[in-house]
Order: structure tokens, then C-alpha cells, then sequence
């Protein structure tokens, strides 16, 4: 399994409305691409000084499905114009991990 990790910052007053666009409009827009071997996405979110952070989480099976979402250079950021609006600042290219261990606890 492999981790697709990407960093984006907003302004406080823009925080809820590019929340709202990730999950109302973005990952709705992922999901219905039907790309085989995405496992789905995370969303985190946290105030730092006067900026909020934001962190997506996608989770995909081999590097080959991440290239299905991104494109042959699957290292460049994937950010609609619609996101861009309203971000500050983002990374222009995101992070993946091979995913070695997982332990989740069910209660």
C-alpha cells in the first residue's frame, strides 16, 4: 500500500470554505473518478500562528493506481483551480510512503 501525503495552508477566514471544498466538491470528484487501486483519502486540519494547515492523506495500492490520479510526474501536486482560490500557499509536490505496518484498534 502506498501513502500520498500533501500539505496545503489557509487563512483563517477561508479555513471553513476550503474544508467544505474538499469534501463536498474535491474528494466527491476523486471518489466518482473510479481509479482502480485508490483506497481512499484523509483529511486533517490544525490552527498554527495565523495560518491553517490542512493535510490529505490518500491511500492507494501500488505507485501505478497513484499515477491513475496523477499523472506520469505522480510527484506534482494535483490542485484545482477552485482550491488554489483560496489557499495561501500549498506543496507543489507531495510526499509518498510505502506503508510497512498498520495497526488500528477496534473498540
Amino acid at each position: 500500500m502506498i501513502s500520498r501525503i500533501w500539505h496545503g495552508w489557509t487563512t483563517p477566514e477561508n479555513a471553513d470554505t476550503y474544508e467544505n471544498l474538499l469534501k463536498e466538491e474535491i474528494f466527491v470528484g476523486i471518489h466518482d473518478r473510479q481509479i482502480p487501486g485508490y483506497r481512499g483519502i484523509q483529511l486533517f486540519r490544525r490552527s498554527v500562528d495565523e495560518e491553517v494547515e490542512f493535510i490529505t492523506v490518500m491511500w492507494f495500492d501500488t505507485l501505478e493506481a497513484v499515477r491513475q490520479f496523477a499523472g506520469d510526474d505522480y510527484e506534482a501536486a494535483v490542485v484545482p483551480p477552485s482550491a488554489r482560490k483560496v489557499l495561501a500557499h500549498f506543496d507543489d509536490r507531495s510526499q509518498h510512503y510505502e506503508v510497512c505496518a498498520e495497526r488500528m484498534v477496534k473498540n
